[in-house]
C-alpha cells in the first residue's frame, strides 16, 4: 500500500499538535497544583500564628513574625470560625463581612475548594479556617480553557486559510483548462469557417452551408463562454424577457418532441446588465438539467417575473426532484447525480450568477413531482 505524502505529513501534524497541546495542559494542570500546595502551606502557617495568638496571654510579646505572617496575606480570601462560633474574615470587604448568609455561602464554596484547617491546642479545638483560592489561583483554573480557545481559533484560522487556498488553486486550474480549451477550438473553428466558404463558392446546397454557419456560430459561442471563465466579464445593457427567450428557443428547436417547452413572461421587456454569452450558457445549463432529471420526458417551463428592483427567473421542470439535505451541495463543484458527469454545470452557474452578475440563485422547490429553480438579478433602472 502507498501511502500519500502529503495525507502523512497532514496526520503526523496533528499527531504533533495533538502532543503539543496535551504537554501544555499537563503543564499547566502540574503548576496549578503546585501553586495550590504552596497557598496551603502558606494558610498552614497562617493558622499557627492565630492558634499562638488565641493561647497567649495579653501581656505576652509575640513579636514581629506574627504582625508580618498577618500583614502579608492580602490575596488569599478566608474566614476564621472560633469556637464560640464569633466569625473573623480576612481579604474579604466590610459590607461583605456583615452579610451573614453572604458568609455562609462563602464557607460552603471554601470548603469544596480546599480542606478547612483545624486550629488545635492540647486537643481542644479553638477554630475552624475556611479559605478560597486566591485571585491568581482562580484566573490560572481558566488557563487551559482560554490556551484551548486560542489553540482552536488559531487550527479554525489554519484550516479556512488552506480550505480556500485548495478552492482558489481549483478555481485557477478550471480556468485554466477552459482558456486552453477556448484556445485549442479557436484553430480548427477557424478552418471551417473557410471550408464552409469553399463549398458555398461551389454552390453547394444553402440548407447545407446555412445549417454549418449555425453549427460554426454556436462554436464561437461556445469557445467565447470558455473564454470568459478566471476573467471578469464586460456587462452590458440587454432585455431580460428577449434573452432569456433566444436561450429557452434554442435548446427547444433542438430537443426531443416528448418534452413539452412553456414560457411566460409577466412583462413585454426589463433591461438589465448582462453577459449575453454566461446568461444564455446559465438557462441552457438549468434547461439540459431538467431534461437530464426527467429522462427526456416531461415539460420544462420558464417564468419571468418582476419584483422591485430585481427580476426573477423561474425554470421548472417535472423530474425526479432533489432531496432537500442536497439543496446547497449541488452548487458545489464535483457534485452530481449524473453517472457521467463533472459536477460543474450547476457550479459554474451559481458563478456566473453570483460573482459575475452579483445576483442569487436556489432551489425554490423541489420534490418528486419537479424541481423550480429561482435566479435573482438586480433591474438597471
Amino acid at each position: 500500500m502507498t501511502l500519500n505524502p502529503k495525507k502523512t505529513s497532514n496526520i503526523l501534524l496533528l499527531i504533533a499538535s495533538f502532543v503539543i497541546v496535551s504537554l501544555i495542559l499537563w503543564n499547566t494542570n502540574s503548576f496549578f497544583k503546585k501553586f495550590k500546595e504552596e497557598e496551603r502551606l502558606k494558610m498552614e502557617i497562617w493558622a499557627t500564628a492565630q492558634s499562638e495568638l488565641l493561647q497567649s496571654s495579653e501581656d505576652r510579646d509575640l513579636g514581629n513574625l506574627h504582625v508580618k505572617i498577618f500583614q502579608n496575606n492580602t490575596s488569599t480570601p478566608m474566614i476564621l470560625v472560633n469556637k464560640d462560633h464569633s466569625i473573623k474574615v480576612n481579604n474579604i470587604t466590610e459590607d461583605e463581612a456583615q452579610d451573614t448568609s453572604y458568609l455562609t455561602k462563602k464557607i460552603v464554596q471554601f470548603q469544596a475548594e480546599n480542606t478547612p484547617i483545624s486550629i488545635d491546642y492540647k486537643g481542644e479545638q479553638l477554630a475552624t479556617l475556611y479559605y478560597g483560592n486566591s485571585e491568581v489561583l482562580n484566573r490560572l483554573k481558566y488557563y487551559p480553557i482560554a490556551l484551548l480557545l486560542i489553540i482552536f481559533l488559531f487550527g479554525a484560522v489554519i484550516f479556512f486559510f488552506f480550505k480556500t487556498n485548495k478552492a482558489s488553486e481549483q478555481n485557477k486550474l478550471w480556468a485554466g483548462m477552459a482558456k486552453e480549451t477556448a484556445h485549442q477550438i479557436g484553430t480548427p473553428l477557424t478552418s471551417l469557417l473557410g471550408w464552409n466558404e469553399l463549398l458555398k463558392a461551389e454552390n453547394i446546397s444553402t440548407s447545407i452551408t446555412d445549417e454549418i454557419d449555425k453549427d460554426i456560430m454556436r462554436l464561437q459561442t461556445i469557445t467565447e463562454r470558455f473564454s470568459k471563465i478566471g476573467s471578469l466579464p464586460k456587462l452590458k445593457e440587454y432585455d431580460i424577457v428577449q434573452e432569456t427567450k433566444d436561450a429557452y428557443d434554442y435548446l427547444k428547436l433542438r430537443s426531443s418532441k416528448l418534452i413539452q417547452f412553456s414560457f411566460d413572461s409577466k412583462i413585454e421587456s426589463l433591461p438589465v446588465l448582462l453577459n449575453r454569452e454566461l446568461y444564455h450558457w446559465t438557462i441552457e445549463n438549468l434547461v439540459k438539467n431538467g431534461i437530464d432529471a426527467m429522462r427526456g420526458k416531461g415539460s420544462i417551463s420558464i417564468e419571468i417575473i418582476p419584483n422591485g428592483n430585481f427580476v426573477t427567473i423561474l425554470v421548472s421542470d417535472s423530474g425526479l426532484g432533489i432531496p432537500k439535505s442536497n439543496f446547497n451541495n449541488i452548487f458545489n463543484p464535483g457534485v452530481t447525480s449524473k453517472k457521467r458527469g463533472w459536477g460543474l454545470g450547476l457550479s459554474l452557474v451559481k458563478r456566473i450568477v453570483e460573482e459575475y452578475h452579483r445576483g442569487k440563485i436556489k432551489v425554490l422547490s423541489s420534490s418528486k413531482e419537479g424541481t423550480i429553480m429561482k435566479i435573482s438579478l438586480k433591474v438597471n433602472a
